[in-house]
């Protein structure tokens, strides 16, 4: 029997069994019940939305969205969003998930900090993004039930997430900051490393190669 939360269920699949360990595994608890809230959160909107997406692709997407914070996919430097993107994209392609398939959860992990584009994609990226949104920064948390907010966050706790969140945020970064730049990213890291200051779009005009 499918496990459920809030009446949400999660897929019970070999392949969601595999990222919900991969993800305990590498990230931790703080990353882990993030990971989850952002699930069922996108559920939660995708249903007010009249939209479904593949849960499994959802579900998929959700645990991986931040793996790039702890463990860069490869040597290459690059955000963290396509860290965590190429991730799963190998992990689905190594499992014979059709290529349609792992352009779907890559996409939804490499566009989830980016706003106004991933809200009107495909459902399971629309839905990873407005999870994220929710989790990180409230958004829509006010026409959230409150018995069903409650049962997710009995079962994934927030604690002082919004602290802790910040520092995990920075640490996964603050060794690739030009990675950063053009992203939401930046203003993080200039917040909090000292000396870092964020490069902006009429610097990088004035300043090009162009005499005019």
């Amino acid at each position: 029997m499918p496990e459920a939360i809030a009446g949400l269920e999660i897929p019970e699949t070999t392949a969601v069994a595999e990222a919900t360990k991969i993800a305990q595994d590498m990230t931790g608890p703080l990353i882990y019940h993030h990971s989850r809230r952002v699930y069922f959160f996108g559920l939660i909107h995708a249903n007010r939305l009249g939209v479904k997406p593949d849960p499994e692709l959802l579900y998929l997407a959700a645990m991986f969205h931040d793996t790039g914070l702890r463990t860069p996919f490869s040597e290459v430097e690059q955000r963290f969003e396509v860290d965590g993107a190429d991730h799963a994209r190998a992990f689905l392609a190594e499992r014979g998930f059709s290529a349609a398939a792992a352009d779907t959860v890559w996409t939804a992990i490499a566009l989830h900090t980016t706003p106004g584009i991933p809200g009107r994609m495909a459902p399971e990226i629309a839905a990873v993004h407005l999870g994220v949104l929710t989790d990180i920064v409230g958004f829509g948390l006010d026409g959230f039930a409150h018995g069903q907010l409650n049962e997710i966050l009995a079962a994934h706790p927030r604690g002082d997430f919004k602290n802790e969140f910040l520092r995990e945020y920075v640490d996964g970064q603050k060794d690739r900051p030009d990675t950063t730049v053009g992203t939401v990213n930046s203003d993080v890291l200039e917040h909090f490393v000292p000396g870092f200051r964020r490069t902006t779009t009429v610097e990088r005009i004035l300043n090009s190669e162009w005499p005019s």
